[in-house]
């Protein structure tokens, strides 16, 4: 039987889905499980607020259990590709599978990379929404600042504008906060991981490849839990 991790989008920009399918590439295997990306088409064009992430939490409930009902065992997981971790425990109660959000796990893989945290948001609006997630998982005291980029989830798409500003703003966590590994903060960031930690020379974490890898993880080990 082949199995199934499910990568999915909360917002409906295709782009963005696009964007973190490519970057996934390195981590499809010829024995499995496969990966396969999808956009939640009633989610808005971008995660951005408190209130679009609670709107978006009981359509991942749905979409989950439609795809547990469609596919049986053979759904092997589910990977929630936002940064605001959207619906991520509410999620988890409606399966039984393995649930990763991107959050969570890009800032767990950056603990294993170095000490001091530094982490790349979308917006200014997201600072105080990213900071309570940070306070839960306990992790606050190794973020050594987060910095947006001041561009919404659909201006990502403009490369140019895009590296400008990524560069800008690594380079500000890296040299006047002393960050020695970056999280990139919105999974719509996901064709700029490599070329940006090549011109800064820190490692950089696409959250969305990090919450797929420890989902493979668990699922090639048959490892349980929430």
């Amino acid at each position: 039987m082949e199995q199934t991790l499910f990568v999915i989008n909360p917002n409906s920009t295709q782009a963005v889905t696009d964007a973190f399918d490519a970057a996934l590439d390195p981590l499809r295997m010829g024995d499995g499980p496969r990966i396969q990306c999808l956009t939640l088409a009633e989610g808005p064009a971008g995660v951005q607020t408190q209130l679009d992430v609670e709107s978006v939490t009981l359509p991942l409930v749905r979409l989950v259990r439609e795809l547990d009902a469609r596919h049986g065992a053979a759904a092997a997981g589910y990977v929630i590709a936002c940064f605001s971790d959207p619906g991520l425990h509410a999620v988890r109660e409606a399966t039984a599978k393995p649930v990763l959000g991107i959050s969570e796990s890009g800032m767990l893989t950056a603990l294993t990379l170095g000490q001091r945290v530094g982490v790349i948001a979308i917006l200014r609006q997201s600072l105080a929404r990213h900071g309570r997630m940070f306070g839960a998982m306990g992790l606050a005291g190794r973020v050594a600042a987060e910095l947006p980029l001041d561009l919404g989830v659909v201006e990502l798409s403009d490369a140019a504008r895009t590296r400008e500003r990524l560069l800008q703003v690594g380079r500000r966590l890296r040299d006047e906060h002393q960050a020695d590994v970056l999280v990139l903060g919105c999974a719509g960031m996901a064709a700029y991981r490599g070329w940006l930690q090549e011109q800064l020379g820190v490692p950089v974490v696409e959250p969305t490849q990090a919450a797929t890898a420890l989902a493979l993880g668990r699922i090639r080990l048959n490892w349980h839990g929430a």
